[in-house]
């Protein structure tokens, strides 16, 4: 007899609402669910690269599709709309989609002549420094170079909080840099001190910087740096204090390279990495190796990359961490790559009783999720699937596409090793798969892009057992309802939607996490 107790279900509220029966075609032809305009814009928004294509959609198509959704739900709910952004921004950590979010936002509400708002949309999506010119830039992109007062506003707003020294030498790149923003959005300066540096960002846009103002520390280190022959450069990482000098000078591993040429040696790293943020130390693991880093050196970057509050701060995407392990060829990084994937599924229930774990491994899923990326949203389902099964109690943790196979796990084991086991399964007979492996189940997470083969998958678990599935693409029909008490969708490429199901099955849910 199952430990879990079904009665604890009471049909919390779900996150997305579909309607109750199929009324369209999905991408492979099967009937499927519509959802509601803010269900699916929450499906979309979570997995939305932003210019990209998916299997199913071209960029340009994915692309109208999130206009769309984003500037209807602008107009009759700006404020549900700002809660997403902040949201998708800070915990879901999509950025890109969060700036358009914002962007189209306000357009959609100018044109419809509807009142407030603006500037809270603005500001939810701005977090960091390079952002207020991501989004000026997309608003030229789409509707030209006047800004109204709402998106100068609340650019300015962020300027005052994100503008500092170290953000203006690692940040102001592109085609808006941070003169550009300043001089369009024209911010009030928060102290004397930022004033100075608004005025010298300015100078330096315009070719004017040879004098940096007292006030500004850093950059008058940073200048006086940069001063140094180039054959006395790399002398400097000889020095014993060479890791407290490149620290007051804000040198990045990339502009200290630029800045020596040549090779990059263990001393170069040694002297570096104490000043590397923690995505940069992640990316560079092979270089580190390259370069023959001391082991202790090594344990010092390990003790970063598996720090619990560091992952948390870095809000990196768990599967950055598998693409790392597949780039590191040292053994040396595997444990600390394990134990940092960990603490990013932080939000990973333990979930108790019985759970079948279904991995969709069919042939959609293998796309790129970018351009700049080797990683699909198939490593996503296969770290979220074996990472929910090791949480849970007792798990049956199945692969599935044209067939299905179970993938096999225990106590202990490593998500970076299980997701060795996974490959690639043809079609998508979720379906059957179901059929097949359900067993008496207290529940069923389904890991998919909900195009597939086949009836209604959920219809095949009795009602009163919850489905949940996790739809990692954000199509815009589905495979089964959701909203009922005991069917639900999630989505998004972070754990942070995980925390929902004990939720929901204590009673204790209150909808979409925002």
């Amino acid at each position: 007899m199952s430990k879990f107790n079904r009665g604890r279900i009471v049909g919390a509220p779900s996150p997305v609402k579909s309607l109750s029966r199929p009324t369209a075609l999905d991408h492979e032809g099967t009937p499927a669910y519509a959802r509601d305009t803010k269900s699916e814009l929450f499906l979309f928004a979570v997995s939305n690269m932003v210019g990209e294509n998916s299997f199913y959609e071209r960029a340009d198509e994915r692309d109208a599709r999130f206009r769309d959704l984003v500037g209807k739900v602008a107009v009759d709910d700006p404020d549900w709309l700002a809660r997403m952004i902040g949201w998708l921004r800070d915990t879901a950590g999509m950025r890109s989609a969060s700036v358009v979010a914002a962007a189209e936002g306000v357009a959609a509400r100018l044109a419809a002549d509807a009142p407030g708002g603006n500037r809270a949309l603005v500001r939810a999506a701005l977090r960091r420094p390079d952002e207020p010119g991501e989004l000026l830039a997309y608003w030229r992109s789409r509707f030209g170079r006047a800004l109204p007062q709402p998106v100068k506003r609340g650019v300015a707003d962020a300027v005052r909080v994100l503008y500092t020294e170290r953000s203006l030498i690692k940040h102001d790149t592109g085609i808006v840099r941070f003169a550009d923003v300043l001089e369009l959005t024209h911010p009030r300066a928060a102290d004397a001190r930022q004033g100075d540096l608004f005025r010298h960002a300015i100078d330096r846009r315009h070719g004017h910087d040879e004098i940096v103002p007292e006030s500004l520390t850093l950059l008058r280190a940073r200048a006086d740096l940069l001063a140094l022959p180039r054959g006395e450069r790399r002398a400097l990482l000889d020095r014993p204090d060479a890791t407290d000098v490149l620290a007051a000078a804000g040198m990045t591993w990339e502009s200290l390279a630029g800045w020596l040429g040549g090779p990059l040696t263990s001393a170069f790293w040694e002297r570096i990495i104490p000043s590397m943020g923690y995505f940069a130390l992640l990316r560079n693991l092979r270089n580190l190796d390259k370069a023959r880093v001391p082991d202790e050196v090594a344990e010092r970057v390990a003790a970063r990359l598996t720090a619990p509050d560091q992952v948390a701060r870095s809000r990196v995407l768990p599967m950055r961490f598998l693409a790392a392990h597949r780039a590191a060829p040292s053994l040396r990084w595997a444990g600390p790559l394990e134990r940092a994937l960990d603490a990013s599924l932080a939000n990973v229930p333990s979930l108790p009783g019985r759970t079948l774990i279904l991995v969709d491994r069919s042939g959609s899923l293998f796309g790129p999720l970018s351009a700049r990326s080797d990683l699909t949203a198939a490593d996503a389902a296969a770290v979220f699937g074996a990472a929910l099964a090791l949480r849970a109690e007792r798990a049956d943790l199945v692969q599935f596409g044209t067939r299905h196979k179970a993938v096999p796990c225990g106590p202990g084991e490593s998500v970076l090793k299980i997701v060795q086991r996974f490959g690639d399964l043809g079609g998508t007979h979720t379906a059957e798969a179901l059929r097949a492996r359900y067993r008496g189940h207290d529940r069923v997470v389904i890991v998919t892009d909900e195009q597939s083969w086949g009836p209604d998958p959920t219809s095949l678990v009795p009602a009163e057992i919850p489905v949940y599935t996790w739809n990692l693409v954000g199509y815009r029909h589905g495979h089964g309802p959701s909203g009922t008490a005991t069917r639900h969708t999630f989505a998004g490429l972070s754990d942070a939607a995980f925390a929902m199901i004990p939720l929901i099955e204590s009673g204790h849910a209150t909808g979409r996490p925002f």
